[in-house]
């Protein structure tokens, strides 16, 4: 299993996925996108409180997904019915 390390806001991040490094790339600009939105909309922050912020963020867009996949399959499972 392939071995990372990031360093996200100023944090050194180190760990072991399956994931490829292309995927870790783009999940580590999203990070950076949010983090870069909301540090300037949020005036003076913690690192802590920032990050917090951003992995709630990413949750909720998380739930919202698979509420949207569950209804997509939900709606395909019925038309295949008729």
């Amino acid at each position: 299993m392939p071995r990372y390390s990031l360093s996200l806001c100023g944090l050194e991040v180190t760990f072991r996925t399956d994931a490829e490094a292309d995927r870790i790339e783009a999940a580590k600009a999203l990070l950076e996108e949010r983090v870069n939105s909301l540090s300037k909309s949020g005036g003076s922050i913690s690192k802590d409180k920032l990050l917090a912020c951003v992995a709630l963020g990413l949750a909720d867009d998380y739930l919202e997904s698979e509420a949207s996949r569950r209804r997509m399959e939900e709606r395909i499972g019925e038309l295949l019915e008729r």
